[in-house]
């Protein structure tokens, strides 16, 4: 549990989960201290050992559930975690000398296994960690110290009725065993998370484009197969190739300012009128590709001429930019067969599209009829 603490701390060094590994480096520290009482209880008068040992031990687990919540920022107020904590050692005091051994074998165990489930359904719930592949390690991990500790409390009395005392003395050492597993699996489960969403979080920040959010040209051509795997095979996909017209002139004209505010303003309408289906990304300088999936031409130049429109619109309110931007956009459409297409083929198909609508006057959406393209290789 030590070495445990002090991983999570250097974890924690620099990381955006600085909270939770504080939490969870905590908790490691606390349970350390609650072994060292459990080895020492009985120097304690009375039941004031286990139960001050108890007490510590759920004091660890609380502080990894409130870490497992902070995830999604939920917090397990403290009053609840103090109330439980005093109950716990209330009952113990309650129970006197006369039920300790039945407490410590079997009763101490029914309050580990409900929060160590909270915590685990807690992390099935979580939609930070959601799609993570260590995920489902973790949450079995806690899962499986809850069901344990919970057949302690439920199974072993029973089991122990029938073939008497040397029952309990099997079951503490299951526990001891089960236990060792438990503090190793739980520190490497918690940091994988960790480690996992800081890597998706980098992940994505290198497939992003800073100004305006949309995906960046690597993000797109990293993110469209995967896109266009996931819709049926056999269906017409549809590419749009903007750019935006004498973006360099608006720049010279209004500044850099006004400029970057023209291509987030253009993001922001290019993202809400292709839909949530749709990929759309910054190639580059003042070029956007929009990926359509499942759309045919005719509805595809619809969504151009609204994206088209409300930017024009948007860019020459006197409340807004007041600025006279506009956009030419080329289409282009292809057939996908096995879940694959050629994107690189497709985005030229709609380059050229693109260069017919610049020397016609920009300002205008012009379509592009390729042949089939085929699947790729």
């Amino acid at each position: 549990m030590l070495v445990a603490a002090a991983m999570t701390l250097w974890e924690r060094e620099g990381s955006a989960r600085s909270r939770e590994l504080g939490l969870w480096a905590m908790a490691y520290g606390v349970f350390a201290a609650g072994c060292i009482l459990a080895m020492n209880r009985n120097l304690l008068p009375g039941v004031s050992g286990p139960a001050l040992t108890n007490v510590v031990m759920m004091l660890g687990y609380t502080l990894v559930l409130k870490g497992a919540l902070l995830l999604d920022d939920r917090k397990l107020p403290a009053a609840l975690t103090a109330g439980a904590l005093a109950a716990i050692g209330a009952a113990w005091f309650m129970a006197g000398t006369g039920l300790g051994s039945t407490f410590w074998n079997y009763v101490s165990a029914l309050p580990i296994a409900v929060v160590t489930g909270l915590t685990a359904l807690a992390l099935s719930r979580s939609r930070t960690v959601a799609g993570l592949r260590s995920r489902p390690i973790a949450i079995a991990v806690f899962a499986g110290h809850s069901i344990f500790n919970l057949a302690r409390t439920a199974v072993v009395p029973i089991i122990a009725a029938f073939l008497g005392d040397s029952v309990p003395v099997m079951a503490a050492k299951m526990t001891m065993y089960e236990a060792v597993l438990f503090s190793v699996a739980m520190p490497m489960s918690l940091l994988a998370l960790v480690r996992e969403e800081e890597r998706a979080r980098l992940l994505a920040a290198t497939r992003t484009d800073f100004l305006t959010g949309l995906l960046n040209r690597q993000g797109f051509f990293e993110l469209v197969p995967e896109h266009v795997r996931s819709k049926e095979d056999n269906v017409s996909h549809t590419l749009l190739a903007c750019d935006l017209d004498h973006f360099k002139a608006i720049n010279d004209t209004y500044g850099h300012e006004a400029g970057d505010s023209v291509l987030k303003l253009f993001a922001q309408i290019a993202e809400d009128a292709a839909g949530a289906n749709a990929l759309c990304a910054r190639l580059g300088g003042e070029e956007f590709a929009i990926l359509l999936p499942a759309t045919t031409a005719a509805a595809a130049r619809a969504v151009a001429k609204d994206v088209a429109h409300r930017f024009a619109a948007a860019a020459a309110r006197s409340d807004g930019l007041a600025i006279a931007a506009t956009v030419s956009i080329g289409l282009a459409k292809a057939e996908v067969r096995a879940g694959k297409t050629d994107l690189a083929e497709l985005l030229a198909a709609a380059d050229r599209a693109l260069y017919k609508a610049k020397l016609l006057g920009r300002n205008r959406i012009e379509v592009a009829e390729p042949p089939k393209i085929a699947a790729a290789a």
